[in-house]
């Protein structure tokens, strides 16, 4: 008796086969994967499929397989799955544009002389001469035989080189087939790049770009890509969630219909909304119609105990709760002060500000790193190459360094470990910091009357206790939607209960759900309604089983409306008060 195909697997099957024509005919291609569709595994797919066909030529002519990932964590399992197949390179965008651009260096100096971010440095330096253009530490810095280039100068200048024939010849030579994963998220000028010299273009490589654009939840992505030459498959399964929660994400979407696994197996979907509070709301931009935050804790602890009573398990192993609010946990978590530091809270929920971000990203895991006594991995985190610490005083310098580090990081404020790790260089803090802590102490010390908003911010995340770093940093890898996407992959929950509110700049949910009821979205609004809905929809399509909606922000008739449209007029339910 033969296997019976569910209809995910089937149609997974023919968004393959779909992929697989392209592949054989050279057509380039953009395969959008919804939520739970299995992206990577149709990306490692066509490598092996490209790799088994193609491995005698592409030894013969020294060529490669391209493998353009957004993380390292992804550059390491899909290399991991496809047993490191020497005619697959894989790396992220970064590390893949320096491969080619590196041996550009006249075009790269010439470059560099153009650049304003360079101009001022290099006129220090006497000029540029003929130095090496080198790139491994990440940070800029000019040496007497040798410059070093930052992580945002590499797109960049491997933009300005597309301009160049001989180098297109060169990429097109060396990788004539180039697949990009979650391509919504790459750099969207980098992508014009692409569009503008190679697609649709005599001898250019084969493209595939694989993603899905609703999925788009950083500033700087492309989003969707569109062009002439560009094939478009729709990867209509979900092999993550269970029939009920797909149904409300194909009413949400019903542009890419998804089918599941097993359409028989069991799930639970609830929205619950705060409209019967009768008293005061939060006011001001930001918050306005949002419940007080005493308040909205004790909803959310009351839902908690309800949805437990009915089965969830809200251990960390079996449910993720994400917060699309923010100040009504913040004194909880550990980091009361951050959003009095502050202008929009994206600034330290999203690590828009460059200190926040080196803090979150790149020190704390180098810290927990050296703890665990991980040096390669430490320097890793650092986004370093690996020093050479060929001496002995070397390796007790900075042993020494990371040993006071970890206990400045217990008592200290934020701008302690700056002016330490400026005073150490063990780790180096990256250079375009250290011009901002100098601007803002400078001004600081003047004590000027009109400074700068950025400024203030600067001078009081300094004063800021580093504790709450600690803490912000462990509510964004189990709390934050953003971190939900590109963190650990296999990381699924059986349930996940989203708690929507206020307090963020250029998120207001309820106006999105208002605008989706519109026949057209606003030219003026577009920008944001797609910002809010892609976050809307990554949130939602997490569970395999169980969803939950909280919302405690007041809702319109017409937000309501879009709610009992997407997830049925049954799951809706009004909290009671008091709680």
């Amino acid at each position: 008796m033969p296997d019976v195909v569910s209809p995910a697997e089937q149609a997974s099957q023919e968004a393959l086969a779909n992929m697989y024509e392209c592949l054989k005919g050279g057509q380039s291609f953009r395969l959008e994967a919804g939520a739970g569709a299995g992206k990577t595994y149709s990306l490692v797919k066509a490598l092996m499929y490209l790799s088994e066909r193609h491995h005698r030529d592409l030894t013969r002519k020294n060529q490669q397989i391209a493998c353009i990932t957004f993380t390292n964590v992804a550059k390491d399992e899909i290399n991991a799955r496809t047993d490191r197949s020497p005619v697959i390179y894989c790396d992220t965008n970064h590390a893949f544009c320096w491969s080619l651009i590196q041996g550009f260096q006249k075009q790269l100096r010439s470059h560099l002389s153009d650049s304003p971010v360079w101009q001022e440095r290099i006129a220090e330096a006497g000029g540029l001469g003929s130095r090496s253009i080198e790139y491994s530490l990440g940070h800029r810095s000019i040496k007497e035989h040798s410059i070093s280039l930052g992580h945002e100068d590499i797109l960049p200048l491997s933009i300005k080189l597309m301009e160049n024939e001989k180098f297109r010849r060169l990429m097109s030579a060396r990788f004539p087939i180039i697949l990009i994963d979650e391509y919504q998220d790459t750099d969207s000028d980098w992508i014009q790049a692409i569009k503008n010299h190679y697609l649709g273009k005599d001898a250019a490589p084969l493209f595939g770009f694989f993603g899905d654009h609703w999925q788009k939840i950083y500033g700087n992505g492309c989003g969707t890509i569109d062009h002439p030459a560009i094939t478009v498959i729709g990867k209509k399964a979900n092999f993550r969630s269970v029939k009920t929660i797909v149904d409300c994400l194909n009413r949400m979407r019903p542009d890419l219909p998804q089918f599941v696994s097993d359409p028989d197996a069991l799930g639970d979907v609830r929205v619950i909304h705060s409209n019967a509070w009768i008293g005061d709301r939060q006011a001001g931009a930001h918050w306005g119609g949002d419940l007080p935050s005493d308040v909205g804790h004790a909803l959310l602890q009351r839902v908690k105990h309800d949805l437990t009573e009915s089965g969830w398990d809200f251990s960390a192993a079996k449910t993720k709760v994400l917060m699309l609010t923010h100040r009504l946990l913040a004194s909880e978590q550990g980091y009361s002060s951050l959003p009095g530091t502050f202008r929009y809270n994206e600034s330290f929920t999203k690590k828009e500000h460059p200190l926040i971000a080196f803090l979150v990203d790149e020190l704390e895991p180098a810290c927990d790193a050296f703890l665990q006594r991980r040096y390669g991995e430490m320097f890793s985190s650092l986004n370093r190459a690996v020093p050479l610490l060929n001496r002995h005083a070397d390796k007790v310098s900075w042993s020494r360094a990371m040993n006071s580090l970890v206990e400045l990081r217990q008592n200290g404020t934020v701008g302690d470990i700056v002016d330490h790790l400026r005073q150490v260089k063990h780790p180096r803090l990256p250079d375009a910091l250290i011009e901002r802590d100098s601007q803002a102490q400078v001004v600081a010390a003047s004590q000027e009357e009109d400074v700068p908003p950025a400024t203030v911010e600067w001078n009081k995340l300094r004063a800021v206790q580093y504790q709450e770093i600690i803490s912000l940093r462990s509510y964004l890898s189990g709390f934050s939607p953003f971190e939900t996407k590109h963190g650990v992959k296999g990381a699924e929950f059986e349930n996940v209960l989203v708690v929507i509110g206020r307090g963020w700049n250029q998120y207001n949910f309820g106006e999105m759900l208002e605008l989706a009821q519109a026949p057209q979205v606003p030219p003026a609004k577009a920008a944001m309604f797609e910002r809010n809905r892609n976050l809307f929809y990554v949130a939602c399509s997490r569970p395999k089983r169980r969803l939950a909606l909280l919302f405690t922000q007041k809702l319109s008739d017409a937000a309501l409306g879009t709610l009992s449209s997407w997830f049925g007029p049954d799951t809706i339910q009004p909290a009671e008060f008091p709680v």
